[in-house]
């Protein structure tokens, strides 16, 4: 049986997407494929699908939506640094992530937290939701 090397034309995309450090665990890049928060080439895409050099990727995690294009395709998880050779975010994806993470900040996305809530406001939001009649 051959051993597979680095520089392999064939990679999985949930173990491309572990190798460039995108998810802690292939688990995790497959669970993230599976639900849907990963778009190649503009569609859904299953974990066995086979990234190209230049294919462009939509990845969703957490508040932040990335833009990445592939530039190299690697089986092997390394240092960040290495991980970062492998792809590209796209100047636009930068710009929108950092204006939203900017706007989550200033609390202009109704996300603000002042600490707990006190009473009152624990029966508000036990009202809001129809619980604690």
């Amino acid at each position: 049986m051959a051993q597979k090397s680095e520089d392999d034309d064939k990679v999985r995309l949930d173990k491309w997407l572990w190798a460039a450090r995108f998810y802690k665990t292939r688990a995790l890049a497959k669970a993230a494929i599976e639900s849907g928060k990963v778009h190649c080439r503009g569609e859904r895409c299953k974990p066995s699908k086979e990234p190209r050099v230049g294919d462009e990727l939509v990845l969703r995690t957490g508040f932040d939506e990335r833009t990445v294009r592939v530039i190299a395709l690697s089986v092997v998880r390394r240092g960040a640094p290495e991980a970062q050779l492998l792809y590209e975010e796209t100047e636009e994806s930068i710009r929108r992530r950092e204006q939203l993470a900017q706007q989550r900040k200033d609390g202009a996305l109704g996300m603000t937290t002042d600490g707990r809530p006190n009473k009152k406001q624990r029966r508000q939001i036990h009202q809001l939701h129809g619980s604690f009649e």
